[in-house]
């Protein structure tokens, strides 16, 4: 069974920054694409960024320039760095992979950002 274990959620002040971490249990040469979702109360989970098996990247535009999707294969490690935060991104963040030429995919629990004005 594979497992995503996301960390680096918190409360933060808006303009502030954030690093997420999403371990796999699994090298992540497995995967194509990994990515980050955000779910906030009310709404439906979004994409936020991905990053495929040559790693290219790919970003909602409410967080390009402002957040980098990047992972360390040695570490089967996804981040997601996060600067200049705003009160719109306070949500439950989901690392997600999918295996290379499959039709389901893997999800972490979630870590919570919470972005205060």
């Amino acid at each position: 069974q594979v497992q995503l274990v996301e960390s680096g959620g918190g409360l933060v002040q808006a303009g502030g920054t954030l690093r997420l971490s999403c371990v796999a249990s699994i090298s992540i040469r497995s995967f194509n694409p990994m990515g980050w979702y955000r779910q906030a109360p009310g709404k439906q989970r979004e994409l936020v960024a991905t990053i495929n098996g040559g790693g290219s990247t790919n970003y909602a535009a409410s967080v390009k320039g402002r957040f980098t999707i990047s992972r360390d294969i040695a570490k089967n490690t996804v981040y997601l760095q996060m600067n200049s935060l705003k009160p719109e991104d306070t949500a439950v963040y989901y690392c997600n992979a999918q295996p290379w030429r499959s039709t389901y995919d893997y999800w972490g629990q979630g870590t919570q950002v919470t972005v205060s004005s």
